[in-house]
């Protein structure tokens, strides 16, 4: 876990800053996140199905869902001290590069791309690599920015 004052955060630009663990993507997340979703296409959710028809050999996580592990896989590799609060801002960019068959492990590698100071927070724009363990690309490229309030004084 790499801990950051939030005053230290601007020096930090243009590095990368964490690497999280590894985190499973088991075919229950898949399927939980299909029904919070919506989205049952077959791909993500008949095994069988998508071992006969598919190039993967296993159903693949959705892409928006293994976007939405940034947020886990950033609170297991930083922490931003001296806030009071923290936002999700939104997001520049966002590729899915290559799927994340069911059983995948994944971890994001976490570098500062840059900041401004809004006088009472700081808006972070993170560059964001989710890789696959085994692949030979990314699975998600993204550039996250997330706005941390400073705390009263």
């Amino acid at each position: 876990m790499t801990v950051i004052d939030l005053a230290d955060l601007g020096g930090l630009v243009g590095r990368e800053v964490a690497t999280s663990d590894w985190l499973v993507v088991t075919q229950d997340r898949i399927d939980a996140f299909a029904d919070a979703t919506g989205d049952h296409q077959w791909i993500h959710v008949d095994p069988e199905r998508a071992r006969a028809e598919t190039p993967f050999g296993a159903t693949i996580a959705h892409g928006f869902l293994t976007l939405s592990l940034l947020s886990a896989l950033m609170h297991d590799a930083v922490t931003v001290d001296g806030t009071r609060m923290t936002l999700n801002y939104g997001l520049n960019r966002v590729r899915f590069v290559s799927p994340v068959p069911s059983g995948s492990r994944v971890r994001a590698r976490i570098a500062l791309g840059g900041t401004e100071d809004m006088g009472d927070s700081i808006h972070a724009t993170w560059s964001v690599t989710v890789e696959r363990e085994g692949g030979d690309k990314p699975a998600v490229v993204a550039e996250w920015i997330v706005r941390y309030y400073r705390k009263f004084l």
